[in-house]
């Protein structure tokens, strides 16, 4: 019976690929006037981001954090996001999930085209996101997220400089 039940997947190529853009990083940036919803300010941002893998390399979890300060420094917020992204062979793609302390849960595509992975929710929610990663070298990368709401044009949220811990 055992020989016509399928086994597990084991991680592939495409793992090694998607490992490339998820360092353990600190980050710095900015959040766009408006980014966090209509009339909130321009904000500074520090994270950081540690991943480790689960399911025997199937999968790549990630624990972000940051705060963000108003541009004289003043404290305005903590935030949070569980990140699990990996190969989905029946997909044929990258899919990653999202949930974080704004009680926010999204479902994402993605790809990678040589240094530049892109991830874009499923489906037409009224708030799609893209979010990217840029490799700039073996120590840094440029992340930026992006929304559009209700099918309007996309528009830059925040933008971060992600360094590589040692």
């Amino acid at each position: 019976m055992t020989t016509t039940l399928p086994l597990p997947l084991r991680a592939g190529a495409e793992m090694a690929r998607l490992a490339r853009f998820h360092r353990d990083v600190r980050w710095t940036g900015t959040i766009q006037p408006g980014g966090m919803g209509p009339g909130s300010p321009a904000m500074t941002a520090t994270g950081e981001g540690r991943h480790h893998l689960i399911q025997d390399g199937l999968w790549i979890v990630g624990e972000y954090q940051q705060d963000q300060y108003l541009t004289d420094g003043t404290f305005v917020l903590h935030w949070e996001l569980h990140w699990v992204a990996g190969w989905d062979e029946q997909a044929g793609e990258y899919r990653a999930s999202v949930a974080d302390n704004y009680g926010h849960l999204e479902l994402l595509s993605g790809r990678i085209d040589g240094k530049l992975l892109t991830f874009q929710s499923i489906g037409r929610p009224p708030v799609r996101t893209r979010l990217f990663w840029h490799l700039i070298d073996n120590h840094t990368m440029t992340w930026r997220n992006e929304v559009s709401v209700h099918d309007g044009p996309f528009q830059l949220v925040e933008r971060y400089t992600c360094t590589t811990i040692d």
